[in-house]
């Protein structure tokens, strides 16, 4: 194979990526661009190739660049954000991995591998600027936020009650919170209650979500970054300066990388924190509280949470029961979401019904406290001009509709015939609640025709 027919299995297969991989020769002269890369740069390929990667981007100082390091320095660049503008003017924020290409000795070229995090960027950096009050735009007054307190929580089963008895108590003091609960139990609202109830309710609550956010951005969000960190890069305080005097939740905690783990460590020990590029100490008084949604010993055991920061933030630990291990509570919460979600669409359903009660019970809600809420908020909102929720209002997605804990169970007084229409009542009527009324995909769950399902409708009177 010659060098032109490498250079074209090369294009080819570049171009079969989704990352925008960019390539220059020993002279900065760009020789590999794929359409992904000119994606992510908003440019034309034939922009790049052929010119030198100064005079394509000609907004970088050759110092700042990954490619010029990778040439002149022989410097490998891992994940660096770089925030700078295109040919055409536009701002670009990328994610970049760049190699030097080295063979016997002498770097012959640098490859660069990137991905587009412009979006992402702006909103974090909105994000910021709204907590920091700086954006003129966004208007001071709106619909305030949900503050959780005690108060809004429900609950009489013994084992939850002792939980909010533990919380109550991590309200009256500032040790850190490490709280454990499947998706789902109300974590959050545990966390918040701690904060409202306790001495720095006055002062700011910050939640941030550490799955939500990719690594290359997290570290300035949570910390704050200095003008000349990266290309682009401005002074900003980040959420623990932001939060100081009051509480940060890092919800999803295990999902932060693991070296910002022992960084986040160093913060709750010396209490400072230094902004990305920054070599001032900036002293902080933040109190953290902590979820993840599986135990701490499987994250450990993973590798996805350090022993060391969870031994660090675990001084007061809450656990908090899944639903199913507090299936006395489920009537009480459905009817407390049953009275929400009445108010909320103008609806009149005053009460459950025993097969509602029972079909309610007999689910395991794999989605906890939050599915039981969306169960309810479907029933109301789709529910007709009438008083009682019954059983054929509920749709449990994962419930299967006719499995064996959703069945009447069979009554002997019964004559068969009519206990049987009884059955084929409730699975038509859940079908239909799971195809939100659509006849025809209901009839196609059924294996129906749609002419007969309707006349079993009628039949049954069902709306």
């Amino acid at each position: 194979m010659n060098a032109e027919e490498y250079k074209v299995l090369v294009d080819e297969l570049i171009e079969l990526l989704d990352e925008g991989v960019y390539i220059v020769d020993r002279e900065g002269v760009g020789i590999h661009y794929n359409k992904a890369m000119a994606g992510t740069e908003k440019v034309h390929v034939r922009d790049v190739l052929g010119k030198k990667f100064h005079e394509a981007f000609p907004d970088f100082e050759q110092g700042e660049s990954t490619i010029y390091r990778a040439l002149i320095r022989d410097q490998a660049t891992k994940n660096a954000q770089q925030t700078y503008k295109n040919l055409y003017g536009k701002e670009i924020t990328t994610q970049n991995t760049t190699i030097p290409v080295v063979v016997e000795g002498r770097t012959v070229a640098a490859v660069e591998v990137s991905k587009n995090i412009t979006d992402l960027r702006r909103v974090s950096d909105s994000l910021l600027e709204i907590q920091e009050g700086k954006m003129e735009h966004v208007p001071i007054k709106g619909p305030e936020i949900m503050k959780y307190t005690f108060s809004d929580i429900f609950g009489e089963n013994e084992r939850f009650l002792e939980v909010l008895k533990r919380a109550r108590k991590a309200a009256i003091n500032d040790a850190s919170v490490f709280i454990y609960g499947e998706t789902g139990t109300g974590k959050e609202l545990i966390a918040q209650s701690i904060h409202n109830d306790g001495s720095r309710a006055g002062k700011p609550f910050l939640a941030q979500n550490c799955a939500a956010i990719p690594e290359s951005l997290l570290e300035g969000i949570l910390f704050g970054t200095s003008k000349g960190a990266f290309t682009g890069a401005v002074d900003r305080a980040g959420l623990f300066e932001q939060a100081n005097g009051g509480t940060i939740l890092l919800d999803e905690i295990s999902a932060m990388p693991y070296d910002l783990q022992s960084k986040l460590l160093r913060v709750l020990q010396e209490s400072y924190i230094r902004r990305v590029g920054g070599s001032r100490d900036i002293p902080i008084d933040v109190r953290i509280i902590a979820t993840v949604n599986e135990t701490p010993a499987e994250l450990i055991s993973k590798g996805l949470l350090r022993k060391d920061l969870y031994y660090r933030l675990n001084v007061i630990n809450i656990s908090i029961p899944p639903l199913r291990e507090r299936a006395d509570d489920i009537e009480l919460l459905s009817e407390k979401f049953l009275d929400k979600y009445n108010r909320r669409y103008n609806k009149q359903l005053w009460m459950l019904s025993d097969a509602a009660a029972r079909k309610l019970k007999a689910y395991d809600y794999p989605g906890n406290v939050r599915e039981l809420e969306n169960v309810i908020e479907q029933a109301v909102s789709m529910a007709d001009d009438e008083h009682v929720l019954t059983e054929r209002h509920l749709f449990m997605p994962e419930s299967g509709g006719a499995s064996p804990e959703n069945v009447i169970p069979y009554d002997r007084n019964l004559p068969l015939d009519k206990y049987l229409s009884s059955v084929e009542k409730q699975i038509i009527a859940d079908e239909m609640v799971r195809a939100r009324g659509n006849i025809s995909k209901a009839a196609e769950a059924l294996s129906l025709k749609r002419q007969t399902l309707q006349h079993k409708l009628k039949k049954y009177d069902i709306r």
